[in-house]
């Protein structure tokens, strides 16, 4: 991974969405050949030279201070997250971005795995460091993907939304999805800049997949922890789930992630039939597949 070229592209695309005047600030005189703040503006703006300024965006200077990146954070209004992804860009040119190297797959402790089979009709599933699915409840294998039977490579978030070709069909909001998907890789590839299994799998989408470069050339970065999710499953039908991800207080690498249904609703009903339907024994047992409908569509025959 080149992470000079990501820091560039990143501080260039929060440059490209302000103007001068945006910053109360008199422009600099001459033709703009692109949209947006000029280094010069920028740099004037946050107490530094122009060319300092230049050489931290095409990351030529490792040794910038917290008090600089926080004064560029300001002029280019980074929210929180986007200031954290800025210093763990900075951080990964010195080869030691956020907590490091990514380790194996950390397991999940039993309680977590108790909590995961109480959820009943609520699909539940825990990923780790590149999305990485560590445990599915009974509900979210029949939902999503029997990832017990995945090769481990398969065993992703975001291979199967970009790479199965069941996603689309089963995913009616696929784009909003996609989008929060790639966002997320892109604040793990911050925090784990050195992690070889990481950038295989971003070179293994970036090559398979087109809508995969498209969101990523749009350098989104943000904290996605809840939204809505509309899906198309074979048996359960139309569902609008909430999703909430919420992140293991003792395992820092590890995020719960639930589907809820709104009490009452057609979802929740629906939900409970799924819960039924998964619980009768497969036709083809140990028949690994890796279309999430046809997984789902597998445990109901």
């Amino acid at each position: 991974m080149d992470f000079r070229a990501e820091l560039a592209s990143f501080l260039k695309s929060r440059r490209a969405r302000l103007r001068p005047e945006d910053l109360g600030v008199r422009p600099f005189s001459g033709r703009r050949r692109v949209p947006g703040l000029r280094r010069e503006e920028l740099a004037e703006l946050a107490g530094v030279s122009v060319d300092y300024y230049t050489r931290l965006e095409q990351g030529r200077t490792q040794n910038v201070s917290d008090g600089v990146l926080d004064a560029v954070a300001r002029v280019l209004r980074l929210d929180a997250a986007e200031r954290a992804h800025l210093g763990n860009l900075v951080r990964a040119l010195r080869g030691a971005a956020g907590s490091g190297r990514a380790a194996g797959p950390e397991p999940v402790r039993e309680g977590v795995r108790i909590l995961l089979s109480a959820l009943g009709d609520v699909p539940a599933y825990v990923v780790g460091p590149r999305l990485d699915v560590l445990a599915a409840n009974a509900q979210g294998r029949a939902l999503f993907a029997d990832f017990d039977a995945l090769p481990a490579a398969r065993r992703n978030v975001a291979w199967q939304l970009f790479l199965d070709p069941g996603a689309r069909e089963l995913y009616a909001d696929w784009e909003e999805a996609a989008r929060d998907t790639v966002v997320a890789l892109r604040l793990d590839l911050g925090r784990y800049a050195c992690d070889d299994r990481l950038c295989t799998l971003l070179g293994e989408l970036s090559v398979r997949s087109e809508d995969f470069r498209r969101l990523w050339a749009e350098h989104q970065v943000r904290e996605s922890s809840h939204g809505t999710w509309r899906l198309t499953h074979p048996l359960a039908g139309e569902l609008v789930l909430h999703r909430e991800a919420l992140r293991l207080p003792d395992a820092p690498e590890q995020t719960l992630v639930t589907f809820a249904a709104e009490p009452g609703s057609a979802s929740a009903d629906a939900l409970v039939l799924l819960s039924l339907a998964s619980a009768r024994p497969a036709a083809a047992p140990g028949r690994a597949q890796s279309s999430a409908s046809r997984d789902s569509a597998s445990m109901i025959r």
